[in-house]
């Protein structure tokens, strides 16, 4: 240590001294000042990448949120028009069974008509037939009956007697 303290020159100390002193201020100015400058910006990059991706963050949330509402909407509205095809068809079923109902009973009351006019008519028919038959016999028989002359005024005088004069 000795020998230390005796190569120790006061004149190489402070010269030594100034050009340290110079070169920091040469650095402050020149070097300090830039490197400072670069991590600020820096680091203000990296702030303003992590604030952008907690905004995208939030704004995916509010997406999701969004999505998730439409897709709660798009099914809501898929069972209302499910429900009112089911009721439409239902009503549609309903009144097709009112209507065939309904047209089978005015066949059924067609056609009991038509068989109450063709009962109608058959025994009109019959009773013309009938009367056609009654007419052919009475006469066969009223011919035969009054072929003899006595019977004849026999008829006449039972006849008169059956008749009421008023």
């Amino acid at each position: 240590m000795d020998k230390l303290l005796n190569d120790f020159s006061p004149g190489l100390f402070v010269v030594s001294t100034i050009l340290l002193l110079a070169l920091i201020a040469l650095m402050v100015k020149f070097a300090w000042k830039p490197i400072l400058n670069s991590l600020n910006e820096r680091e203000e990059g990296i702030q303003d990448a992590l604030d952008a991706a907690e905004k995208a963050k939030l704004e995916m949330q509010n997406l999701q949120a969004d999505n998730q509402k439409l897709l709660n909407d798009a099914r809501a509205e898929r069972e209302a028009m499910l429900k009112e095809a089911r009721e439409m068809k239902n009503t549609m079923i309903d009144d097709a069974k009112a209507e065939a109902q309904t047209q089978a009973n005015k066949m059924i009351a067609q056609a009991q008509a038509a068989i109450e006019s063709e009962k109608k008519a058959a025994m009109a028919e019959l009773k013309s037939h009938v009367a056609g038959l009654s007419i052919d016999i009475a006469e066969k028989v009223v011919r035969q009956e009054l072929a003899n002359k006595d019977k004849q005024l026999a008829l006449v005088d039972s006849l008169l007697g059956e008749a009421t004069l008023n």
